[in-house]
């Protein structure tokens, strides 16, 4: 084990559970510490159920672009824990070392004591005490779970928060409505603190807006304070201020175009200025790994037919997969090809409202298991595909799925999408050995 692993070992066994939302072990570690979260940059801070990561991909390649040094802090992590925490640098961003991290881990670790803490609060201390090391002009803090009571919801003062689309996911802790779920996520608007509003269904919106009202937030909204659309293949982002036309995001599909608007439009509710230069080069040199990202080295491609296409997204929600199959299904318009899924899921998330939105587009889908203490069995999903009118198979692995699809015989060679989960997505980087750097 390395020294990193070593510690997350121990500090496993510290809480019974993995998730149990409160910030009083948070506050006590934190003041342990000397407060590390008081001495981080100025944040932006994102919250949502769908977006948050790729947000925050465009924010950084934005600010960088300019010229910024950037913290970030993200979860999960696909292939290494390294992954979720990324230090500013002129120039460009890169993740933290294994002796830094096992560093700030194990101040951590001896600051809390044996007292019980989540492993993802204790990693989120340690990303406070990370960033309060280093200088950057900003630190982006993705939300890990809700928002209201996440280990990052300490920060008292950011200069915006963020809410990006909201939807049904994580029931067992958020509650089981679309208003709980609001409501949760809105946990992070601040007094004065402006708060930027991605496209949101109306009960969503309304929830919000009710929060913001009672803690006096300024209230951004899309749709009403700003408007990002795509015309004639172009990004083109209004607001009161002005109105600019932008080329398309790098990340594939039309959602990315929202997620795009609501990064600008953050920026400027937080007063951070950017050229328009910047703001062009962000859009079209952010990445975000395993949403809709082709796999066009390594590994598994060399598996494929001569021509086959082989793409990867981590989506996992009914919402996830409107916006995959959308994305799919233009792609489709511009070249025609069959569509094979490789699915594995988690058993809390709900695979048939996550297969039902691919319907008409599959030509066939492989259900495999992932390795996890949750994972569904593969001849579940396939159950599900067939339920939804796909017809579906099974296979042992991501490889042996590879394998028969190369076996069907299609002509054109197929586009395969490996996606339902970010934990197979994790597997199937690092199976490829791309994994994110």
């Amino acid at each position: 084990m390395t020294p990193v692993d070593s510690i997350l070992a121990r500090l496993l066994a510290l809480h019974p559970k993995r998730i149990d939302l409160s910030l009083e072990r948070m506050h006590r570690v934190l003041e342990r510490l000397g407060h590390p979260e008081r001495r981080v940059p100025p944040a932006i801070h994102v919250a949502g159920t769908n977006g948050k990561g790729s947000t925050i991909a465009f924010l950084r390649a934005m600010l960088e672009a300019a010229g910024k040094s950037v913290h970030v802090y993200t979860s999960p992590n696909l292939v290494r824990i390294n992954e979720r925490f990324r230090l500013g640098r002129p120039g460009g961003g890169v993740l933290v070392s294994d002796e830094e991290l096992a560093d700030a881990l194990a101040e951590c670790e001896r600051a809390n004591g044996s007292d019980p803490i989540t492993i993802f609060e204790i990693e989120t201390a340690a990303a406070f005490v990370l960033f309060a090391r280093h200088q950057a002009d900003m630190l982006l803090l993705e939300v890990g779970l809700g928002g209201r009571l996440d280990a990052t919801n300490v920060i008292e003062r950011p200069l915006a928060t963020v809410i990006t689309p909201v939807s049904m996911d994580h029931v067992e802790f958020l509650g089981d409505t679309i208003d709980a779920i609001a409501a949760e996520k809105a946990g992070i608007l601040r007094n004065g603190v402006p708060a930027v509003i991605a496209p949101q269904p109306e009960a969503v919106l309304t929830v919000i807006e009710r929060q913001a009202a009672r803690v006096r937030a300024p209230l951004y909204a899309a749709g009403q304070h700003w408007t990002s659309n795509m015309e004639r293949g172009r990004l083109v982002y209004q607001d009161e201020e002005g109105l600019f036309d932008l080329p398309p995001p790098k990340l594939f599909g039309r959602h990315q175009f929202d997620n795009a608007g609501t990064a600008i439009a953050a920026l400027r509710a937080a007063a951070v200025r950017l050229p328009i230069k910047a703001v062009e080069q962000g859009l079209t040199r952010a990445e975000w790994p395993a949403r809709l990202q082709r796999l066009t080295t390594g590994r598994l491609p060399s598996l494929l037919p001569a021509g086959a296409e082989l793409w990867l997204d981590g989506g996992h929600n009914a919402e996830g997969g409107r916006a995959i199959a959308a994305a799919l299904g233009d792609l489709e318009e511009r070249v025609s090809r069959p569509l094979i899924l490789v699915v594995g899921m988690l058993t809390s998330k709900d695979r048939d409202g996550f297969l039902r939105n691919f319907t008409g587009l599959v030509r066939r889908v492989f259900g495999v298991p992932i390795h996890q203490d949750r994972g569904v069995p593969a001849d579940e999903i396939a159950a599900a595909a067939q339920a939804a009118g796909m017809p579906a198979d099974v296979a042992s692995s991501v490889e042996d799925a590879l394998f028969a699809i190369g076996e069907l015989g299609f002509d054109p060679p197929p586009r395969i999408l490996v996606t339902g989960s970010l934990y197979l997505a994790g597997e199937v980087l690092a199976l490829n050995g791309t994994e994110p750097v």
